[in-house]
C-alpha cells in the first residue's frame, strides 16, 4: 500500500515539524496488516490530540491481485461482475451481512466488505486509532488480537464494518488543511506569549477563551491575532 497524495503532502510537512519518522511507521503499519491480511486494500491512522488522519490505500498493481484472487474463488467482485447482483448506492441494505458492499473504485482505492478500527492506547489514554479496510467479507474474523500486536494497537474496544465507506479517507484528503490551522494557531499563541509576556500554555488558554467568548472557532480567533496590533498607550 502506498499514502494518498494528500497524506504524501502532510507527512512531510509533519516530518519536519515533529522530527519523527512517522512514515516509515506508517508504511510498516501497512506492511503488517497485509501479511496478516492479504486482501487489506487500506489502512488510516488518525491521531487523537492533532486530530490528524494519514491513509495508506492498495496500489493498482495490489488491487490486481485481489481481483484476480476473488475471480478464482468467487469474491464480491465477481458478483458485480458477472451481474447476478444489481447494487443500489441509495439502498440502505448495502451494509447488511448478507449483500456485496459496494464502494467508489479510484486511482487508489478498492471495493470495501469489511473494516476493523482498534484504538491505541497508551498510559491508559487513547492517543489514536487505526482504521483498517478488506476487500474481502469477514476479513479480520479471528486475526483481531493478532493484528493488533502487530500494528502496536488494542484489541480491546475493537469495532467492525464501522466505517465501510472509507469516510477515514475523506479526513485524510483534509489533513494538509487541517495542519495548516494547527500551524496558525501556534503562531498566534507564539505572539500572544511574545506580547503579553506569557508562557505558552498560559496564552493558548487565553486563546480559547477568547475564541469561546466570541462564539468563533479557534482558528478564526488566531486568524484574528494577526490583525490586532499591539497598543502602545
Amino acid at each position: 500500500m502506498e499514502p494518498l497524495p494528500e497524506t504524501d503532502e502532510a507527512l512531510d510537512e509533519y516530518l519536519e515539524e515533529k522530527d519523527t519518522d512517522l512514515r516509515a511507521t506508517l508504511l510498516e503499519l501497512g506492511r503488517n496488516a497485509v501479511r496478516l491480511v492479504p486482501t487489506c486494500v487500506g489502512l488510516s491512522l488518525g491521531l487523537v490530540r492533532e486530530g490528524l488522519t494519514f491513509t495508506l490505500v492498495a496500489t493498482s498493481q495490489e488491487v490486481a491481485v485481489i481481483d484476480a484472487a476473488q475471480y478464482l474463488d468467487g469474491g464480491p467482485c465477481v458478483e458485480v461482475a458477472t451481474g447476478r447482483e444489481t447494487l443500489d448506492l441509495d439502498t440502505q441494505d448495502l451494509l447488511d451481512e448478507d449483500r456485496w458492499t459496494a464502494f467508489a473504485r479510484t486511482s487508489a482505492a478498492h471495493g470495501v466488505r469489511s473494516t476493523l478500527s482498534l484504538p491505541i492506547v497508551h498510559e491508559g489514554r487513547l492517543i489514536g486509532g487505526i482504521n483498517l479496510y478488506a476487500a474481502a467479507p469477514r476479513a479480520f474474523v479471528g486475526v483481531h488480537e493478532a493484528l493488533a500486536s502487530a500494528l502496536g494497537a488494542s484489541a480491546a474496544g475493537a469495532v467492525t464494518d464501522a466505517d465501510l465507506g472509507f469516510s477515514s479517507r475523506a479526513a485524510a484528503v483534509a489533513t494538509p488543511a487541517a495542519m495548516a490551522d494547527l500551524r496558525s494557531v501556534d503562531l498566534a499563541v507564539g505572539i500572544l506569549a511574545a506580547r503579553h509576556h506569557q508562557d505558552v500554555d498560559t496564552a493558548r488558554t487565553t486563546l480559547e477563551e477568547a475564541a469561546a467568548r466570541a462564539g468563533i472557532s479557534l482558528v478564526q480567533a488566531a486568524q484574528v491575532v494577526g490583525y490586532v496590533r499591539p497598543s502602545h498607550g
